[in-house]
């Protein structure tokens, strides 16, 4: 793509994942991810990559496992009932600890919900959709930029750390259009597959001992001088199946623990006006857009009001949350939904602050006059029929 381009939020997800590498989609169509596998098809074969539309869900995101598993960088994407579908091909994932990128552009629910309506429900799908002790990274981009930058960062995580990894679009950012300065490509970090560095012979994928907790993985290029076994079972370091009880118990601890432990190169966040600020908001996704209006209403209104933005959403950003919570008050929570991350936020918060809530599952984005409403109510100044006559306009 030119440095600046005008494009919607599904197409530069789909021209990011290219960047990044990206040389494997599997995919079956659904509202609002569409214009996903609609660009890939098109381009992934002029780069010499694959594109495959499957029956369904649960046969696309297992063939994306199999690239993976061959050395291929892969994706997939879909929408809340098609993640459905594919939970069980992304606990296997997580158990082989294959490199996966899973774009969902979220829309309502359950079931078939709101084919074509905003919706930011699937938040704690991304986290515990799956069955079994695991974690998983989540990215949640909030501009048009954030598509193409968080895409390639989703790319990264996922091979660095392998294991697969979400990117939580939704309905109004996926479809949104606009003009994009995107970075030079000369200024993008790509990461590859690490690869082993022992003869064919002597590689296990789950060799901690030899390897320390990510062992390498063969690239496509590699991939054929090696041959190596994975199981959707706990398994040992040769990837066999394994009930040793102390091999299990070590095995699932350490993949939580890859993730953990290396929070601070995983988290990812933005303050906005907090070093001044009274009350401070939190919200993620596009819904942060209008977050940041509300705040810079209130601004004009005399009440110093700011704004933090988890970018990467799992693992939960807890401890910026705690901080958080230690200098404010009041903690005003605003998502497209009746109340998924502001549990987190309460968990992390531990009764510090007082958590208020701008909720909404109505199918249409959260105005920002919503949130400042509420903000005004939080600081004591409200001012009710010139709000309401915004909320409503």
């Amino acid at each position: 793509m030119p440095d600046v381009t005008i494009a919607s939020g599904n197409e530069l997800v789909a021209e990011a994942a290219l960047v990044a590498g990206c040389r494997f989609y599997a995919g079956y169509p659904i509202t609002p991810s569409s214009e996903i596998p609609e660009r890939l098809s098109k381009r992934l074969p002029e780069l010499g990559g694959v594109f495959m539309q499957f029956e369904d869900e649960i046969a696309s995101v297992i063939a994306a496992l199999g690239a993976s598993y061959a050395g291929y960088k892969a994706m997939t994407a879909s929408s809340g009932p098609g993640i459905s579908l594919k939970q069980e091909g992304i606990g296997l994932a997580c158990m082989m600890e294959l490199p996966l990128v899973i774009v969902n552009v979220m829309r309502g629910g359950p079931s078939t919900g709101l084919p074509t309506r905003v919706s930011q429900a699937d938040y704690m799908q991304a986290r515990w959709g799956t069955h079994g002790d695991h974690l998983i990274i989540t990215v949640a981009p909030a501009t048009l930029l954030e598509c193409y930058t968080e895409t390639i960062r989703a790319f990264n995580l996922a091979e660095k750390y392998r294991t697969p990894v979400f990117i939580l679009s939704d309905a109004t950012l996926s479809h949104l259009h606009g003009r994009v300065e995107l970075p030079a490509a000369a200024s993008l970090e790509i990461i590859e597959r690490r690869q082993p560095s022992v003869a064919p012979a002597d590689y296990y994928p789950y060799d901690v001992d030899r390897f320390g907790s990510i062992p390498p993985l063969p690239n496509r290029d590699n991939f054929p001088r090696y041959r190596f076994h994975m199981t959707g079972l706990n398994k040992d370091k040769g990837g066999f199946p394994t009930e040793n009880p102390t091999i299990v118990n070590a095995d699932e601890k350490r993949m939580v623990a890859k993730i953990m432990d290396d929070r601070k190169a995983i988290d990812s966040c933005e303050y906005y006006r907090l070093d001044d600020a009274q009350i401070a908001v939190v919200a993620y996704g596009s819904n942060a857009t209008a977050a940041r209006v509300a705040v810079d209403d209130a601004r004009q209104r005399g009440i110093k009001a700011g704004l933090f933005r988890p970018i990467t959403v799992w693992p939960f950003p807890e401890a910026q949350v705690r901080e958080l919570a230690g200098r404010f008050s009041k903690i005003l929570v605003t998502e497209m939904n009746l109340g998924q991350m502001v549990y987190e936020v309460e968990r992390a918060a531990r009764g510090q602050a007082e958590i208020i809530t701008v909720l909404q599952a109505a199918g249409t984005p959260i105005r920002p006059a919503q949130i400042l409403q509420q903000i005004q109510v939080a600081a004591g100044k409200f001012v009710g029929d010139s709000i309401r006559r915004e909320v409503l306009v």
